[in-house]
């Protein structure tokens, strides 16, 4: 089967969400369509020339980028500028571009779960509550024969989803009664008749996002002319999401120990320190890219440490008088762990829809899939 961009982008989509992004920022496709060919994928940090060269000489259809191409709007394109001869390249080479930013960052396996991981903290939490879902509980009627059928549609379309535990559904067995009325196309009964049936009162949990695409899947899959269900809203709050983690190191150490642990696990040759260190630290915080803004809330959440990127002084002098110490290791530092997380995540996926993916690996940490 010939793989289309729009495949790629639903995986993409499935695991960090739309709606998880900034709103600032400017997530998903860029240039190109969902229709296009994706039998070659690269993935890269960052879209220029030299990621676009190498793509060309790749042949690859589709490239993913962290960063967008686009953040504000543009008023032209002008093939004598930077952007406009990149943009030009890319369209006249036919390829695809999508992005996946701050959503990245913030889903539940995103770049900032896999940075904490990296570094080797334990016990990771979010940083805040950038985003809650909100939860809802579906309650559908469904005869005896068909329940299984439909609990499935159910749960494929995202229902089911209990902390580390996916498919949860309860069922309880009743008589559902009815009366077909005139001009009615009912599935089990006559006209005018009163039917009594076999069925199961199924139950599951649906997050906000996904509860449109559940109902119509379950609409489809259920064979009633008139489906029966009620859909109320949970007081009990879904899954946290935040652009930052914060975890614990497995033992204390001084602050110069995790610069030089930090340095080994990204392949750094050096980054930027605020604060002793001689001092003691334990609990950390992560904010992949440009995370200054988190340092009052690192302190307020009682981190010892952030580990971020783009640190300017008027910042570096804020921690000091917050008493938190800072280790800015770049903002590529941070983020270029991205490009082979990320192949390693959708190969995985794709290998669950049964096509078959060759992954080769490029000399700055881009790679490309083959589908």
């Amino acid at each position: 089967m010939q793989a289309r961009v729009k495949d790629i982008t639903q995986i993409m989509e499935n695991l960090f969400p739309v709606y998880l992004a900034e709103k600032w920022d400017n997530v998903g496709l860029q240039i190109g369509s969902y229709q296009n060919p994706a039998s070659r994928v690269l993935i890269a940090l960052d879209i220029d020339n030299d990621v676009l060269q190498y793509g060309i000489e790749q042949k690859v259809d589709m490239i993913i980028t962290h960063h967008p191409l686009f953040f504000n709007g543009i008023k032209s394109i002008n093939y004598d500028q930077s952007q406009g001869s990149l943009l030009k390249g890319i369209i006249e080479a036919g390829i695809t571009v999508y992005s996946a930013h701050t959503n990245l960052d913030a889903g539940e396996r995103g770049l900032n779960q896999i940075l904490a991981e990296r570094i080797g903290l334990n016990d990771i939490k979010p940083l805040d509550k950038h985003h809650t879902e909100i939860l809802y509980k579906l309650v559908v009627y469904v005869p005896v024969d068909h329940e299984s059928i439909v609990r499935q549609a159910i749960l494929e379309a995202g229902a089911g989803h209990i902390g580390m535990y996916k498919d949860c559904s309860f069922r309880m067995k009743g008589t559902g009664s009815f009366r077909p009325l005139e001009g009615s196309r009912p599935f089990i009964g006559q006209e005018g008749s009163l039917e009594e049936l076999d069925e199961y009162r199924l139950e599951t949990v649906v997050p906000q996002p996904k509860l449109e695409k559940v109902l119509q899947k379950m609409q489809q899959a259920h064979p009633y002319e008139e489906v029966a269900y009620d859909v109320y809203r949970l007081e009990k709050p879904g899954s946290v999401f935040s652009l930052g983690r914060m975890g614990k190191l497995s033992t204390e150490m001084t602050l110069q120990e995790l610069c030089l642990q930090i340095k080994n696990c990204l392949g750094l040759e050096s980054v930027r320190v605020v604060g002793d260190l001689k001092q003691s630290v334990k609990k950390v915080g992560v904010v992949s890219g440009a995370g200054a803004s988190f340092i009052e809330k690192s302190r307020g959440k009682g981190c010892d440490v952030l580990l971020t990127g783009d640190l300017k002084y008027h910042e570096a002098k804020n921690a000091m008088e917050l008493g938190i110490a800072v280790i800015d290791a770049g903002h590529q530092g941070t983020e270029q762990i991205m490009s082979n997380y990320l192949c390693n995540v959708l190969e995985e996926e794709i290998q669950k829809k049964g096509i078959n993916v060759e992954l080769v690996p490029d000399i700055n940490q881009e790679c490309i899939i083959t589908i």
